[in-house]
């Protein structure tokens, strides 16, 4: 399972696992209770891969995110994305001392808290880009 073919879909609780193309939009499996269902093409989709984390400097990719996540969790599921806001912050700051804390909302950390959990019991361990994963299939 790759972060490029994890989805969210807006107005969906919790994450999808891209499956196949269909007639009217594409055939997707939740990774909460692992049903599929058809998400149709007028949804808002967003592949993982492709958000990033506002930071005082450069964006980082949320890849990165989890990335740090992981290795501060030590492989281990981060605080409850029901938690205090303070408490998430804190946890937050923690992993990405630089993220912008005027831009980043805590609906944005609970958000990226509540998916980094998600994965973590699906199984993922690895948290890479899909050019990163070409360059190390290359090599």
């Amino acid at each position: 399972m790759e972060l490029k073919d994890i989805l969210a879909i807006s107005g969906q609780p919790g994450l999808y696992r891209y499956i196949a193309q269909s007639r009217n939009g594409f055939i997707v499996e939740s990774l909460l209770d692992g049903k599929r269902s058809n998400a149709t093409a007028s949804s808002k989709v967003s592949a993982l891969s492709e958000i990033s984390m506002y930071t005082e400097g450069e964006d980082i990719p949320l890849a990165e995110v989890f990335t740090k996540m992981f290795a501060y969790t030590e492989g281990k599921q981060a605080p409850s994305h029901k938690e205090s806001n303070e408490t998430l912050k804190e946890f937050f700051g923690a992993v990405i001392t630089d993220y912008d804390r005027e831009r980043v909302h805590v609906s944005d950390i609970k958000k990226a808290v509540n998916w980094f959990n998600l994965l973590v019991a699906a199984g993922m361990t690895e948290f890479r880009l899909p050019e990163e994963s070409e360059e190390q299939t290359e090599e």
